[in-house]
């Protein structure tokens, strides 16, 4: 089954990708979550006027990420936590603190797009994360967590 995507569905496309998945997924779990549309002959047409309109707006658009992602390049960021014994963390540092510190250094930027690799941190080190800022400019964010002052 064709299907145009309506949103970004991880692991299976980003918004106005054409994509082809099995009937029942369509069926049942795209279609009624208003994810995706069947991709009929009409449907892609308008996606392809579309498309054409919105590539000038593109470009804009991944230069303005492109400027952000040369700035987060750019910065050190330190994360203080809570240490037990040697240097295990209480608790785990994850995407959402990433965010908090990028916010803290003036950008905003969702934690969803943020994703620290190994999954949680739960020891002091350096760790690394990509930050995607549009499907076309992901950028590597190196992190430290650093033992938090008693």
């Amino acid at each position: 089954m064709e299907l145009i995507l309506k949103q970004d569905v991880e692991s299976l496309g980003f918004k106005d990708d054409i994509v082809t998945v099995k009937n029942g997924y369509g069926r049942n779990f795209l279609i009624p979550g208003g994810q995706a549309v069947l991709a009929t002959i009409s449907a892609k047409k308008v996606l392809a006027e579309t498309l054409k309109q919105r590539a000038f707006k593109e470009k804009k658009i991944i230069d303005d990420a492109t400027k952000i992602a040369d700035a987060i390049k750019g910065l050190e960021i330190k994360i203080s936590a809570k240490v037990g014994s040697g240097d295990k963390l209480f608790g785990s540092v994850n995407s959402i603190n990433l965010a908090e510190s990028l916010d803290k250094a003036g950008h905003s930027i969702d934690r969803k797009y943020i994703n620290v690799q190994g999954g949680n941190v739960k020891r002091l080190g350096k760790y690394n994360a990509q930050v995607r800022l549009h499907r076309e400019v992901v950028v590597d964010l190196p992190f430290e967590v650093i033992a938090q002052a008693k």
